[in-house]
């Protein structure tokens, strides 16, 4: 498993293959969305982007099939390492004493400990000084533009990490739209 990470560290720090070594982090559940699913992802959309508002989950960008995603793409190599770091907009989600109901932040990647993650086997991501608690997609939708885009959001907080949310606490990685999903 070692042999692997430095294999990816090295792809990352090798020119031109950065955008390989970059995944969206997608529900494992399908939930009700139309298009590709929920991924975790900025606030905000095209020239509205703005870290400072934190993350929301959002329609999945790469069923699009143009290999961007934006502010949706996170490193795979340090989110395998417990660190969700948005490269596009060099900030890390942060969560510096959360609680329930909390959103993440997204700060400047500093490699404190409020940038650090567990995400265990199942695909639950808590933060590693409060692993009790899980990034959980909450269960009302909305649509982007004010009801006037396809694409669905909802709400990104902690919530107690329970077996019966495993639809709305479940994350996998994802390089392409064609991923089949399994409910």
């Amino acid at each position: 498993m070692k042999m692997i990470k430095l294999i990816l560290l090295g792809l990352l720090l090798t020119p031109g293959l950065a955008l390989a070594a970059n995944v969206e982090v997608v529900l494992k559940s399908k939930l009700d969305g139309n298009l590709s699913g929920y991924c975790i992802d900025i606030k905000g959309g095209f020239a509205n982007i703005d870290p400072s508002r934190g993350l929301q989950a959002h329609t999945c960008l790469s069923y699009r099939g143009d290999g961007t995603l934006g502010d949706q793409a996170m490193e795979v190599a340090l989110f395998e390492n417990g660190v969700l770091r948005f490269p596009e907009y060099e900030v890390c989600a942060t969560a510096t004493e959360p609680n329930i109901g909390d959103e993440l932040s997204l700060t400047a990647c500093d490699g404190s400990d409020a940038q650090n993650f567990v995400i265990t086997e199942n695909g639950t991501i808590s933060p590693a000084n409060a692993t009790g608690i899980c990034l959980t997609a909450g269960d009302e939708t909305t649509f982007g533009r004010n009801g006037t885009s396809p694409h669905q959001i909802k709400t990104l907080t902690f919530q107690n990490c329970d077996a019966e949310l495993a639809g709305h606490q479940e994350w996998r990685t994802r390089v392409d739209s064609d991923d089949v999903y399994t409910q």
